[in-house]
């Protein structure tokens, strides 16, 4: 799998943010760097949840998919496995 739908949680700010990358580790370095936009309000950025697939288009349909619940409890409910 080349590509990845990945969930960050920040226990400082208690918010989740959901991404699509080839490299989550990567991507988190980024995330926990000196940059702008809202994962750049806190530096305790850990990855919760990932989901693998093979094409850049599928693993953004479902981060596509996901950033619409708009349900915390949705999110919650993925990355515990129920």
């Amino acid at each position: 799998m080349k590509y990845f739908l990945y969930i960050l949680y920040s226990q400082s700010l208690d918010k989740y943010y959901v991404g699509s990358t080839s490299s989550v580790v990567d991507r988190l370095s980024k995330h926990l760097s000196n940059h702008k936009g809202f994962t750049s309000k806190a530096k305790d950025w850990i990855i919760k949840y990932t989901e693998g697939y093979t094409t850049k288009e599928d693993a953004l349909k479902r981060e596509l998919q996901i950033k619409k619940w708009k349900i915390r409890k949705m999110i919650e409910k993925l990355i515990n496995g129920k």
